[in-house]
């Protein structure tokens, strides 16, 4: 491993055990530094603050984890996709819910949108065929998405993994199946003269 990933992944553990011990807006560059024994100048060379390392982790660790994933999967086959992220944020349960707690400007939960708007619009298009979407829609299902990560993983005791992907598929597929007969009951009603 290079030594630039060396530091950074020595930062990056200093970080999160001092989020295990603290409220991330009480830790400093100064704490981070020295919880790994190396200077606010290494610090600085890698990244531009704690919010910085933060998204690094996400980044390195969880697009590692799904950069081979195909979004262009059946139905079924998705699912899998989204258990196998369920099952990385379980496993850093305590560091994500901690670090969805971040506001303000640079917080954790803006940069996790910014990643998962363009998995979504294209497992969107997958799904729709080429129309082009509505910034609306995005983010409809971009915030349906954020949402219920964030309620899950701020709970302390979450529930896990399977059984969060469980109860959201069982919901997805149950809401389409009385969609789709609603509007059959609809167009039937239409078609009588």
């Amino acid at each position: 491993m290079a030594d630039s990933q060396i530091t950074k992944r020595a930062l990056a553990n200093s970080l999160r055990e001092l989020m295990a011990e603290q409220p991330f807006e009480k830790i400093n560059v100064a704490q981070i530094c020295e919880r790994c024994g190396m200077n606010r100048k290494s610090f600085y060379y890698h990244f531009k603050d704690k919010y910085d390392l933060v998204n690094w982790i996400f980044d390195t660790e969880f697009i590692t984890l799904v950069k081979d994933a195909d979004i262009e999967v059946p139905f079924e086959k998705h699912w899998d996709l989204v258990e196998k992220a369920c099952e990385y944020f379980y496993q850093h349960h305590e560091f994500y819910r901690r670090a969805l707690q971040i506001k303000g400007q640079n917080s954790f939960t803006d940069h996790f949108r910014e990643y998962i708007r363009p998995l979504l619009l294209s497992r969107l298009a997958y799904l729709f065929g080429p129309e082009k979407f509505e910034e609306f829609e995005i983010a409809f299902f971009t915030d349906a998405v954020i949402c219920a990560m964030e309620r899950w993983l701020l709970t302390r005791n979450c529930m896990p993994p399977h059984e969060f992907v469980e109860r959201i598929k069982r919901l997805v597929e149950k809401g389409a199946k009385v969609l789709c007969s609603e509007m059959e009951r609809k167009e039937a009603g239409d078609s009588n003269p």
